[in-house]
């Protein structure tokens, strides 16, 4: 190259051949060559080439790709006439190079010229827009892609619906999908991730289902997003009807579908199914170890999760902020202090890490769920941030834990203060003392949380059987089969009485009423109704996956352990803290949670 550009500056302006200059300077911006760029630059100059609008272009992008965004912007103010190509190649460098509101400001002048706008143009500021939040410019271009009859383009439209599903306005995106003529997958893929991003799940798999029916070509961004529905929504059936078709296509092995797969794998409660699409994944990035050191703290698998972070190490992948944050929550969910403290001095020495509040947290958990509530009051006192409502709910969690009723009040003193709208705090203070049975106490704290007005969520457990969800919120008899199911509970709970080995415990029942009462309280909680739902429909198996909305009680924990002995079946739990895996009369958090 070095010789062919040499023979251009001492050749006479005539002398040039334009078409070799260009792909020369073409060749420098696909190369980054930024010196020979510019010595082809000057042989431009040479050759008086200064007005010449597709050499002007091509230096446009040349100085563009080599993040000269300054000398890009000197050629492009020099040119006595510009096309669109020019326009575009500005406009393109800038949002390469991170200048978007520049590049509304190149757009503007554009439309200003009144120069025809192609599909590339509005396409890419659309995009602008959506990375901008810029909804005012957005509904303004879409006028203006109406106006000019570029609405259908399929680029258009699939940018117009990416920036309205992106600035919160899905139903504005669903209108532009539904009135596009023509559908590229990549146009399915950003419906889909825009309904994701938007907490319309369901929704997003049912479009999944319609770009299968169409035929639409698979492509990883396109499963990563319905995987992600099915994650969002623990959806297991739809994976695991997904997974073949991504055998099949090759996909499995994309890094971008293997990470969504094992996230969805393990929100799903599998986390055996996993591990074995994490073992098949030949190139690893750290967001593939990442979700399976994290799956496997959800599942109170600390050995595995700190066995896992060592292997990433070994392999030369560098832990980051998330893999940490993994690493620490399984030692903290499994109260291994030592291994707590050891993974978290190998943080504070990680010089490529910066260590941050979730750290703290997880550290803070670790001390409190281990008894050593001093330990942690000390850890957050002395760190070098402001206390959260993550680190004093831990501390107040945990007191419920131990019975520390001085730093339960200390913690829930400051939770009121800085979450006032949150009743979770309220019951479980309320919870601790009435543990205690100290029932004066739990009057003033429940008519504290009364006076609030802050409301407790409903406890609300579902179970999904042959692709249909089954709610139940604790003593509803809403369900149709309810007769059934509270026999099947009648039945259990008298095999584990005769076995001699169930205690109904009335004690994790806390309101002041006798015993006979209690039991009847605790009788028909929401988990033990899907539950026993579960055991009559489902075949003979395959684990009993429940989900929680809120901390499984210690009452329904011991029942769960009873039924996977009695009944032989394994029962997964999902509840607002980890996945609860009972099987043969024990689980796998090892009594604590």
């Amino acid at each position: 190259m070095a010789s062919r550009i040499r023979s251009l500056l001492w050749a006479g302006p005539k002398a040039v051949e334009v078409a070799g200059l260009q792909r020369l300077l073409q060749k420098c911006a696909a190369e980054r060559r930024i010196i020979e760029g510019k010595c082809c630059h000057g042989a431009s100059i040479h050759a008086q080439l200064q007005d010449d609008t597709l050499t002007s272009n091509i230096l446009i992008n040349m100085y563009s790709k080599c993040g000269l965004i300054r000398e890009a912007r000197q050629v492009f103010n020099s040119m006595p006439a510009r096309s669109i190509v020019s326009w575009n190649s500005m406009i393109g460098g800038l949002i390469d190079l991170g200048e978007e509101e520049e590049a509304l400001r190149v757009f503007s002048c554009l439309h200003r010229e009144g120069t025809p706008l192609s599909e590339y143009t509005l396409s890419s500021v659309l995009c602008v827009c959506a990375s901008l939040a810029a909804v005012a410019q957005s509904k303004q271009l879409h006028s203006l892609a109406l106006k000019i009859d570029m609405a259908g383009n399929v680029f258009v439209g699939t940018a117009l619906l990416d920036v309205y599903a992106k600035c919160g306005m899905i139903e504005k995106a669903m209108l532009v999908f539904d009135g596009m003529p023509d559908r590229s997958s990549v146009t399915w893929s950003s419906m889909i991730a825009g309904l994701v991003h938007n907490h319309r799940h369901e929704e997003a798999l049912r479009v999944f289902q319609m770009a299968q029916k169409a035929g639409t070509e698979y492509t990883p961004f396109t499963f990563s997003a319905a995987l992600s529905a099915c994650s969002s929504l623990a959806a297991s059936t739809e994976a695991v009807q997904l997974h073949p078709i991504l055998v099949k296509t090759g996909l499995e092995l994309n890094l971008f579908v293997a990470t969504s797969l094992i996230d969805v794998y393990a929100r799903c409660g599998r986390i055996k199914e996993a591990h074995a699409v994490f073992a098949l994944a030949g190139e690893r990035s750290v967001a593939v170890w990442n979700v399976m050191i994290t799956g496997f703290s959800k599942h109170a698998c600390a050995r595995e999760a700190l066995m896992l972070f060592e292997k990433m190490r070994q392999s030369g992948a560098r832990p980051n902020e998330v893999t940490y944050v993994a690493a620490l929550s399984a030692m903290a969910r499994a109260g291994s202090v030592d291994e707590g403290r050891r993974l978290f001095s190998a943080l504070l020495e990680d010089e490529a890490v910066r260590p941050n509040e979730l750290h703290y947290s997880c550290m803070i958990d670790a001390l409190g769920r281990a008894g050593r509530l001093r330990e942690a009051l000390g850890l957050l006192r002395t760190m070098p941030f402001s206390p959260t409502t993550a680190m004093w709910g831990s501390l107040l969690g945990s007191s419920r834990i131990h019975g520390d009723l001085r730093v339960a009040r200390l913690a829930a003193g400051r939770l009121f203060e800085m979450e006032p709208g949150n009743a979770a705090n309220h019951v479980l203070l309320s919870n601790l003392l009435a543990a205690g049975r100290r029932w004066d106490d739990v009057a003033r704290t429940r008519k504290l949380l009364k006076d609030s007005g802050a409301k407790k969520a409903p406890g609300m457990s579902w179970i999904e059987i042959q692709n249909q969800i089954h709610a139940f919120v604790a003593g509803h008899r809403s369900h149709p089969s309810i007769t059934e199911i509270h026999a099947k509970l009648a039945d259990l709970e008298a095999e584990m009485r005769r076995s001699a080995a169930y205690d109904a415990e009335s004690h994790h029942d806390l309101h002041d009423v006798d015993d006979d009462e209690k039991d009847e309280l605790l009788r028909h909680h929401s988990e033990k109704l899907a539950l026993a739902l579960g055991l009559l429909r489902l075949p003979p198996g395959p684990p009993v996956v429940i989900h929680k909305n809120l901390r499984v009680c210690g009452h329904c924990h011991s029942f769960m352990k009873l039924a996977s002995a009695i009944t032989r079946r394994e029962i997964v739990l999902r509840d607002t803290n980890r996945f609860h895996h009972f099987s043969r009369g024990h689980c796998s958090c090892g009594d604590f949670w």
